[in-house]
């Protein structure tokens, strides 16, 4: 048999994508100042179409009017239409209606009411999202369904962690679990694939009314089970769609193909000897456990996961009693004597410091303002997991004073030169947005990473968080099992280099899902030039 037959064709959204550079692999479902302003752009639109059904309600309630009149009349001529007529004012007006009257009601009925909101529909599309984009918001919600194990009924109902109870939230659809478990499909996801189109199942079953017939979900979950090597359980749905349609030509040859198999793989387990039926049932069992998602390009996706999930690894009594909460006065810098920092040890190697009120919520409104204009407003689908592309500005210190007011601070208080350093780097993650793990620091293998800067390679980093996140966005250090989480107004700090100029391997890092809410932060890398009397180098390699 022709195993074409049984795979579905079905229209497939491919993401498209573009190259990511050394330095910036981020992927992110899009900043909430762009999701903001979609979100106004569909405020606009519907003012725009109830102003049309008032026009055409309008409309209607003149053409309403003029037939109620003229049905009054009508009724009362017809009864002595000669006697009617005979009255000459009658005559009259009855030659009118008919020549002018009607031709106005006709012009009316005709004059269409839709061209200002089809014109702002018209001028509004260009800032739509389209298919990829629609693609890997999906994407990214399954994303976040693996990264903290969140069952489909979860995201379905919309119960995420950390949801505030006062904001509304419209549930999930059957046409909605069933795009998601579509754009899986297209691909070869078969196990999300699963996952979705149960749900959507289940709703159907619940009583939720849908366009999505029951026929179509139980053709796409029958193959996607079939192809993650569960016979008889893709058998069974395939049952149930042909009680629903016995004519459906690729269910009855399924249904054909997979007798066929669950019988032949019946007959070998026959006549299999006991030791062949355990190896058999072995490879059963490991195979239901390796049953998942699909591998992917990240080798450390799993650990990267856990310790978003706040499952890192515990410091050692001993190791936790070095680590401590401090002022800081930077070597007793004269503008904190009298009013040094706070500072908490986040983890000893490498050694992350956290900085408490580092920005005051002035400061990060003001960095806010400078940097939403300068974030695209247009959706750009990149990398190989089809989420759209990472949203940031750079704002420079001449641009306002609270710029290089930040820069002066970070630099009094990590005593490294600032001057020699990137811009100040911000970043807004909308739900889904994450930065996969990746260095800072340029590698051996990468010797022009940061050439055209001639600064050398980026010696420390200082990250600070400008909002809380409800849930999940954590920094996680893949290598060593830290995650530091967001907190407004902080700051953590690390050094990326030793002092002997050799990069510190286990300052790989990521930025985990934003599962509820929204994540700004600013970024400023240190570079070496600069530094060498402020961080002075060493011959250990280690240090």
């Amino acid at each position: 048999m022709n195993i074409s037959l049984l795979i579905p064709l079905f229209s497939s959204f491919i993401a498209s994508s573009l190259s990511c550079t050394t330095f910036d692999p981020c992927v992110s479902l899009c900043s909430l100042g762009q999701m903001t302003d979609l979100l106004y752009t569909e405020k606009d639109l519907v003012t725009s179409l109830k102003d049309y059904i008032r026009a055409e309600e309008d409309k209607l309630e003149q053409v309403k009017k003029w037939a109620e009149k003229l049905d009054v009349l009508s009724a009362t001529a017809t009864q002595d239409p000669e006697g009617f007529l005979g009255h000459p004012v009658n005559a009259f007006k009855l030659m009118k209606r008919l020549n002018t009257e009607w031709g106005e009601l006709e012009s009316l009925v005709l004059k269409d009411m839709s061209d200002g909101f089809i014109s702002n529909l018209t001028i509004q599309r260009q800032y739509f999202p389209n298919d990829d984009d629609q693609t890997g918001a999906a994407k990214a919600l399954m994303r976040l369904q693996d990264t903290y194990r969140l069952d489909t009924h979860t995201i379905s109902s919309g119960e995420l962690p950390g949801t505030n109870k006062d904001v509304a939230m419209s549930p999930m659809t059957v046409e909605d679990c069933f795009e998601l478990g579509k754009i899986a499909y297209s691909d070869a996801d078969y196990y999300h694939t699963e996952l979705w189109m149960e749900q959507a199942l289940k709703q159907l079953d619940g009583g939720e009314e849908s366009t999505v017939d029951m026929v179509t979900i139980l053709d796409y979950l029958s193959y996607s089970i079939y192809q993650q090597g569960e016979l008889e359980r893709a058998l069974d749905y395939t049952k149930r769609l042909l009680k629903l349609d016995s004519a459906h030509q690729r269910a009855n040859g399924n249904l054909k193909y997979f007798e066929y198999q669950l019988a032949k793989q019946n007959k070998v387990e026959a006549e299999e000897g006991q030791k062949e039926k355990e190896k058999r049932e072995r490879e059963k069992r490991e195979a239901s456990d390796k049953k998942g998602r699909p591998a992917d390009y990240l080798p450390e996706r799993r650990k990267y996961e856990q310790l978003c999930r706040g499952e890192g690894i515990k410091m050692t009594p001993r190791r936790q009693s070095r680590m401590f909460c401090r002022y800081s006065d930077n070597n007793h810098h004269p503008l904190y004597v009298l009013g040094p920092v706070k500072q908490e040890d986040e983890w000893d190697r490498p050694r992350i410091i956290r900085y408490h009120d580092i920005l005051s919520n002035s400061e990060i409104e003001k960095v806010k303002e400078l940097a939403k204009p300068r974030v695209s407003s247009k959706f750009n689908l990149r990398g190989k997991t089809g989420s759209v592309s990472h949203h940031s500005a750079w704002l420079t210190s001449y641009e306002d004073p609270v710029v290089d007011k930040i820069n002066q601070r970070i630099e009094d208080i990590t005593g490294l030169n600032v001057k020699t350093a990137e811009e100040l780097q911000v970043a807004n993650y909308g739900v889904g947005g994450q930065y996969e793990p990746h260095f800072d620091f340029g590698r051996k293998d990468e010797p022009d990473a940061f050439k055209e800067l001639g600064t050398g390679n980026r010696i420390a980093t200082w990250l600070i968080y400008m909002s809380d996140v409800p849930s999940g966005g954590a920094t996680v250090f893949t290598d060593v099992g830290a995650a530091v989480w967001p907190k407004k107004g902080s700051a953590v700090f690390w050094y990326n280099l030793f002092a002997s100029g050799e990069g510190d391997y286990s300052t790989r890092h990521a930025a985990c899902p934003v599962l509820v809410g929204n994540k700004w932060v600013s970024n400023k890398w240190m570079h070496e030039r600069g530094q060498e009397f402020r961080r002075r180098c060493t011959l250990n390699e280690s240090e």
